[in-house]
């Protein structure tokens, strides 16, 4: 399509307004991306067509990003791509690699940064079918947010040897008479107040506008007191303050409610983030809405995963208040890339949310339901395959499947 002739999603303070046939800059990603990226979009394209026939759909667009533009371009982000992105606010994106201990920084944590996308969004709720290590896993139905700016994910450290990290341990002798041992790498972890702030306000209104039980603030404050203990006493002040009406803290509950939950409200509490990760296990029901600094929140992002069974199902949003960024909750998986076997659910439910922020719930509903249908009829891809003994499908002959679902529903 024409440049002029394309159609923006345009982000008015967090308020989405998106026309008929928005434009989408895209990226296949690495290893299995795009296989399971193509595969997504054939089901998303289906799923707006039969939802909403001629009047509504998506022109894709395609930028470079990760080990094809860096070999091409010599950047896993080329300027091109990131001015795309600047333009349309948004992209729906595959996998991309961060190699381990050098190379290029996470292209994933740079676009979060460069965008301003400070709430990762990650929806967490069995589906039937799936092999979980849990007795009663249908009573998993959790959705991360996740401060995705901040802490130690800002990229503030230096190697052990460095001039760098030397001038470091001066200073904090000097200044403030605290020893570093000479052979200790050194990183920062910054939280700010507007950071944790934000967030928390985001995190609260959508568990009221979408009739969530609770909102739960996970943190190591007992031992972080000024970075993580200010989170979460940071996202009381923000509960109690602007949304004193909607919540009920734990204290309040049973200091002036005799511990029963007085209808229409929020249930606002915390918990130390290693007693999170026993209460997720075997008290699984009680949590709803999960509000984690950065490096938590990726941890229970990923342990939530786990109780449903499978990591790869799980798609992410990164939200910001003037733009998007949808992926996958895992990653590249480049030992499975051009086989036929990856599963492309991560990314599809990725593909569902991003139709949920649109406003487009009809073709979001539709993948919903052929997922489900999917799973019940045991019409799987190899991971899902084996747990379940039957005959697997492969990634297009599933994609091709629930497009067929789709348009006969």
């Amino acid at each position: 399509m024409e440049e002029e002739k394309r159609e923006r999603i345009s982000f008015n303070n967090g308020k989405w307004e998106t026309p008929d046939h928005p434009t989408i800059p895209f990226t296949y990603g690495d290893g299995i991306g795009p296989e399971i990226t193509a595969a997504s979009i054939s089901i998303i394209d289906a799923a707006v067509q039969k939802a909403y026939g001629s009047e509504k759909s998506i022109d894709w667009l395609e930028v470079a990003a990760g080990e094809e533009a860096q070999k091409k371009y010599g950047t896993g982000l080329p300027d091109d791509t990131l001015e795309t992105i600047k333009t349309y606010g948004i992209i729906f994106k595959g996998p991309l690699t961060t190699p381990v201990g050098s190379g290029f920084r996470s292209l994933n944590v740079t676009l979060r940064v460069m965008f301003d996308l400070y709430a990762n969004i990650r929806p967490v709720k069995y589906i039937e079918g799936l092999d979980s290590p849990l007795k009663y896993p249908e009573k998993v139905d959790m959705i991360v947010f996740r401060e995705n700016t901040d802490d130690i994910y800002t990229g503030i450290e230096w190697p052990y040897n460095s001039a760098e990290a030397e001038k470091v341990r001066e200073f904090m002798k000097s200044s403030m008479n605290v020893n570093i041992d000479p052979d200790a790498g050194i990183g920062l972890k910054p939280m700010g107040k507007a950071k944790t702030q934000r967030i928390t306000r985001m995190a609260i209104k959508y568990a009221i506008e979408n009739g969530r039980k609770s909102v739960t603030v996970m943190h190591k404050g007992n031992i972080m007191k000024y970075t993580e203990g200010a989170f979460k006493d940071w996202a009381y002040e923000v509960a109690q303050k602007e949304f004193g009406d909607k919540i009920v803290t734990e204290a309040d509950l049973y200091s002036k409610y005799d511990g029963k939950m007085p209808s229409g409200k929020v249930l606002f509490n915390d918990r130390i983030a290693d007693n999170m990760f026993q209460q997720i296990i075997t008290r699984p029901e009680t949590y709803d809405v999960i509000l984690a600094p950065n490096l938590n929140g990726d941890y229970i992002s990923d342990a939530c995963g786990a109780l449903i069974g499978d990591i790869g199902v799980l798609g992410g949003a990164n939200i910001g208040d003037s733009g998007a960024m949808f992926e996958a909750a895992h990653g590249t998986a480049p030992k499975y890339a051009g086989k036929n076997v990856a599963n492309p659910m991560g990314i599809l439910k990725a593909g569902e949310l991003m139709l949920t922020f649109m406003g487009w719930t009809e073709a979001a509903a539709l993948i919903t339901k052929a997922v489900e249908k999917a799973m019940k009829e045991r019409k799987v891809t190899p991971d899902i395959a084996k747990f379940m003994g039957v005959e697997p499908l492969g990634t297009k002959e599933f994609a091709q499947y629930l497009v067929d679902t789709i348009k006969s529903a």
